[in-house]
């Protein structure tokens, strides 16, 4: 493949990309097309547009799209119906957004006839195999830049220099040294680097955006009722509402409450340990509310397969794979699963908690039977003395096993 003439770049408008929106222009001679999403980063990206045409890229070249609503049906909702959680306790917020972003420059490519496109992620994380491997199996013959993969600016203090020698505009906020990163979309925040990089040191709480200390949060409970329709939610407290503001409204809830915070020093794909701060309020009390409503219509089977497959699942994404065809076998799976998986949660939220305290089925996929279940006369729903030849036969082994003359060590 020849060498690209036009380039789309991932741009949030900050420092860091509007550097390399010229750098590309200056050291690698190519016309920059910008390309900002929004996915409820709780930012006005509106200025992206500004900060764009300020470097003299047209306005036919400067993407800005809202895609909350994309996000939260095809990525965040398909994740959560496999419950996934990377080491056990990480809900991907960072991750998930990866794939549909580079969906979009990959798009933006072919509509604009871009032979490459350019992120800003560094060398050292995650994200540049995210947005690299959605790229590739997407379309194979994209060139991708990264420019922290390549240039010298090695330093804060460089980079500053740079931008302002190429006059690009520095905000103050920007001239010291940032204590710590962050990511954010609709589903969490993240934060790394710095202040965290002691992973013995607790958590400063001014870290912390997007709940309150759960010390503070209100001292009385707060109930709410999320509905679900084969596998994803559709309703609080019996309002219907779209994927996206769904998610937004148990944000709301999960803030008041301080609910979603985690410390986590995670294994990257890369190689190397990382502490990190996640706050997911929303998906935190969403995940909890999805496994109560399973817990009525999930047969013990298919239950237990999905519990298995979900480690690999969530690893899956983690590492970059989500447009690879065993996620979307799993996937095929697991949303198979999800056809039974309608009715009712009530969640009691308290000062850091998000708690399942009521579910109900919808009466034609109830596996729970108050008959059959129940201490008092079950009217013959359920014969006890079978219970003596069920553990007979799965004794059996054990038995056999017992009587056997055991080697010698």
């Amino acid at each position: 493949m020849s060498d690209p003439k036009r380039v789309v770049l991932a741009y949030s408008g900050g420092l860091d990309t509007s550097v390399i929106a010229k750098w590309l222009e200056v050291e690698r001679g190519l016309e920059v097309v910008t390309f900002t999403a929004d996915l409820g980063q709780g930012e006005e990206i509106e200025p992206a547009r500004e900060k764009a045409r300020a470097m003299g890229i047209p306005d036919e070249h400067i993407y800005i799209e809202d895609l909350r609503e994309e996000f939260v049906r095809d990525y965040v909702f398909p994740m959560m119906r496999a419950n996934a959680r990377y080491e056990g306790d990480y809900l991907l917020g960072t991750s998930i957004a990866r794939p549909l972003i580079s969906k979009r420059l990959v798009e933006i490519a072919a509509e604009t006839g871009a032979g490459a496109i350019a992120h800003g992620a560094t060398g050292k994380g995650n994200d540049q195999v995210r947005f690299e491997l959605s790229a590739y199996a997407l379309n194979p013959d994209i060139k991708v830049i990264a420019p922290w993969r390549e240039w010298d600016l090695t330093s804060r203090t460089a980079l500053i220099a740079w931008a302002e020698t190429h006059q690009i505009q520095v905000p103050k906020d920007k001239r010291g040294e940032s204590p710590f990163s962050t990511d954010a979309n609709l589903l969490h925040t993240s934060s790394e680097g710095k202040v965290l990089e002691d992973p013995w040191e607790e958590t400063p709480d001014y870290v912390y955006s997007r709940t309150v200390n759960p010390e503070d949060a209100p001292d009385e409970p707060e109930y709410i009722t999320i509905s679900f329709q084969r596998g994803d939610a559709t309703a609080i407290n019996g309002e219907a509402m779209s994927p996206a503001t769904l998610l937004a409204a148990l944000n709301d809830y999960g803030r008041k409450h301080g609910i979603g915070r985690l410390d986590l020093v995670e294994n990257r794909f890369v190689g190397m340990k990382s502490r990190g701060m996640y706050e997911t309020p929303g998906g935190e009390i969403y995940a909890r509310a999805h496994r109560g409503i399973e817990q009525l219509t999930l047969d013990r089977g298919a239950g237990h397969l999905k519990d298995e497959l979900m480690p690999k699942y969530a690893e899956m994404i983690y590492n970059g794979f989500w447009f690879s065809p065993e996620r979307e076998m799993l996937q095929a799976a697991i949303d198979h699963s999800q056809a039974s998986v309608t009715g009712d949660v009530r969640m009691k939220l308290y000062k850091g908690s998000a708690d399942v305290v009521g579910r109900r089925a919808d009466v034609d996929y109830n596996l729970y039977s108050e008959d059959v279940v129940t201490f008092e006369d079950d009217a013959g729903a359920y014969d006890q003395k079978d219970a003596a030849g069920f553990i007979a036969l799965n004794a059996l082994r054990l038995k056999l096993l017992a009587k056997r003359v055991r080697p010698k060590p």
